[in-house]
């Protein structure tokens, strides 16, 4: 009878789902569903099915150049993410309570600030005459106005997107122990090798979902491209949006969603696949912090 119950009981947890997954469908999962189908139909009030609006994505030769700078602003972000990131989260790491308190205060700075408001702070800074470009006049670089260009757009969504690299970061730094350094360093290992062979690869599993949410999140930013960049140098949101606002092509729209959707799967899946022996490294972390003698019992 008591051996039963737990299995009950985690029968019954799985209820505690439903509401969210309720949420999901109707939120999420039936648009999706009626984009997809908006997508393929030959009319609205056609129950026949075509691949049209899909081929169209790769011959009108707008949707695969917009895709790619799309793709490389993302990148881009995401790198630049990480190299001002990581350093920070360690820091963040070594330093007492109360510094570690300011540093985070100044990561949750952003996220009450409204976006808006950022954004146009970030058109003032990027604009012809403004304060980057007053600052890069001193050293010899007149004329730089990154106002209206992907340069501009990648400089602003950095600063907007840094927090959601460096709270990840910190999470997973936060639980390396620092003997294994300690130790790496008493077998004869440099500074460098140490870090490189044992606490990035304890961090990789932080990186990597870092990394996840900032590209998934620039891959569909909107308000930062539309305020600081040009109608030249769109973003596929915006390009997604002039479908939907401006040209009432829902199936067109669907389409070019659905295939943001694809290739967003598909990298996270990829990602994910990359850090896939994080869990195996965590396991050989742990039963190198077990105590004497737990192996004996």
């Amino acid at each position: 009878m008591n051996m039963s119950r737990p299995r009950l009981g985690a029968r019954n947890n799985w209820l505690l789902l439903l509401p969210a997954l309720a949420l999901l469908t109707v939120v999420l999962f039936i648009p999706l569903i009626q984009s997809f189908v908006a997508s393929i139909a030959s009319s609205p009030d056609s129950a026949t099915w075509t691949l049209d609006n899909y081929v169209s994505l790769f011959t009108d030769g707008i949707t695969l150049k917009v895709l790619g700078r799309t793709g490389y602003t993302a990148l881009a972000v995401t790198v630049i993410c990480l190299v001002l990131g990581y350093p920070y989260a360690y820091v963040m790491t070594r330093v007492g309570p109360r510094w570690r308190g300011v540093l985070l205060t100044i990561v949750l700075i952003p996220f009450w600030t409204s976006t808006m408001a950022r954004n146009f702070a970030w058109i003032i800074i990027l604009q012809d005459g403004g304060p980057l470009q007053q600052f890069l006049a001193y050293f010899g670089l007149d004329r730089v106005v990154l106002y209206g260009t992907t340069a501009g757009v990648i400089t602003a969504m950095s600063q907007v997107m840094l927090p959601f690299m460096v709270l990840p970061l910190f999470s997973a730094l936060g639980g390396i122990d620092r003997k294994l350094l300690l130790a790496a360093r008493g077998l004869g290992s440099s500074p460098i090798v140490a870090f490189w062979k044992v606490y990035w690869p304890l961090s990789r599993g932080g990186v990597i979902a870092g990394l996840i949410l900032v590209f998934t999140l620039s891959g569909g930013f909107y308000v930062t491209p539309a305020l600081v960049g040009s109608p030249q140098q769109s973003q596929i949101s915006q390009l997604l949006g002039q479908r939907m606002t401006e040209l009432l092509d829902f199936a067109g729209a669907g389409a070019l969603g659905t295939l943001i959707l694809v290739v967003t799967l598909v990298l996270v899946a990829w990602a994910n696949r990359l850090g896939g022996s994080v869990h195996a490294i965590g396991a050989v972390a742990e039963t190198g912090r077990a105590r004497p003698g737990e192996d004996k019992k």
